[in-house]
């Protein structure tokens, strides 16, 4: 099969499934291994896709940002691991921040049963924090239709009434040289300010949203330990000459 042909049908397969693997191809194409990796290669140099462990996903777009349920689909099993390790480290008694959003919203069944107290800007994420009849304080503000996160103004000056011990954060985007991202500057600037009030800071994103940039930076990355499901080596020797970079493992 000639190389456009390969390429043409890996661009219909991600078209149809947001994400494909190396196998996945090699089965649809009958070629070898390292030729589906030097075609992802160059479709990734061609800007026409995202390369992951052991396969590829949709090019991510600074500015669009998928819907909440969108978003809730993708990478659920990778949301989890990153989600468990998480709560590993609240500790009781602590007063912890969830930034709005599908990873931090995982944490919640593992929070279950602990001394703690949660504040967070999720409109999503209550329904299940009460179930589990975790103590919460809600941000009131603007609330955004796509994700229901609560942002503007309001939330902000509510916001600076809080100390945290932890915060965990939600990022579309993370580059070496760009840092922390999103889309919205009005999150990004709830997300900024949660981590500035907290003593310790992590960041929460799957191994998607390593080496990509959003449109509106928060943080750089020397402000906050990264936790991802998956990192190589090569990109991990890179990452943590700035920040710390904590591997959630299955």
């Amino acid at each position: 099969m000639l190389t456009p042909k390969r390429h043409a049908l890996i661009i219909e397969e991600l078209n149809k499934k947001d994400s494909v693997t190396i196998q996945d191809l090699v089965d649809l194409m009958g070629v070898s291994e390292s030729t589906i990796r030097r075609d992802l290669s160059e479709l990734e140099n061609q800007e026409k896709l995202t390369r992951v462990h052991g396969g590829a996903t949709t090019l991510h777009h600074t500015k669009e940002e998928p819907s909440y349920e969108e978003k809730k689909t993708r990478g659920t099993t990778e949301k989890k691991q990153i989600a468990q390790y998480a709560s590993t480290l609240v500790e009781d008694h602590d007063v912890i921040y969830l930034d709005a959003g599908t990873t931090t919203y995982e944490m919640i069944p593992f929070l279950k049963d602990r001394p703690i107290t949660v504040v967070t800007n999720g409109l999503m994420h209550l329904d299940l924090l009460q179930h589990y009849r975790i103590p919460t304080y809600i941000i009131g503000g603007k609330v955004k239709d796509k994700t229901g996160a609560i942002i503007g103004s309001v939330a902000l000056k509510q916001l600076e009434h809080y100390h945290f011990n932890i915060a965990f954060i939600g990022a579309n985007g993370i580059d070496l040289a760009f840092g922390y991202s999103t889309p919205d500057p009005e999150e990004g600037d709830l997300k900024e300010r949660a981590l500035r009030l907290s003593d310790a800071r992590y960041v929460l994103a799957d191994e998607t949203k390593l080496n990509h940039k959003s449109a509106y930076r928060f943080a750089d990355l020397k402000e906050a330990t990264l936790i991802t499901n998956h990192i190589t080596p090569a990109d991990k020797k890179r990452y943590t000459k700035i920040t710390d970079v904590e591997e959630a493992k299955r």
